[in-house]
């Protein structure tokens, strides 16, 4: 008996951090190469800390002895956050571009002009 093939709702998530990450490295591939990304389930006490004690959706672990820079998205908070697939694709590919911005020291619209699109001032 053949049972179709599902896709985990982590393993679908996961697959959205790798989509955004694509989506970037055409224009950023070179600062993405060393960079490693991960999905955690929920955010350490010590990230909710560091966040101020605010449920943090992602993580920068800049590089040091001998480590590369990590980007880390919490599954759980940011799917909390999205009511469909395409919002959550939406969000997880918003908050790699936030870390990525932050990680090279830019704002968020360098590392995807479209963020504006969805952030920007409404003045």
């Amino acid at each position: 008996m053949n049972l179709p093939l599902t896709r985990s709702r982590a393993m679908r998530f996961a697959d959205h951090v790798l989509d955004a990450a694509e989506r970037l490295e055409e224009r950023w591939g070179q600062e993405l190469a060393e960079v490693e990304l991960a999905v955690e389930e929920v955010p350490s006490l010590e990230a909710v800390e560091d966040a101020g004690n605010a449920v943090p959706l992602a993580r920068l672990l800049r590089a040091g002895r001998g480590l590369a820079p990590r980007i880390v998205v919490f599954r759980r908070p940011v799917e909390a956050r999205a009511a469909g697939d395409r919002e959550l694709a939406l969000l997880v590919h918003d908050v790699v571009v936030e870390q990525l911005a932050d990680l090279l020291g830019v704002d968020p619209e360098t590392v995807d002009p479209h963020y504006a699109d969805r952030y920007g001032d409404d003045d």
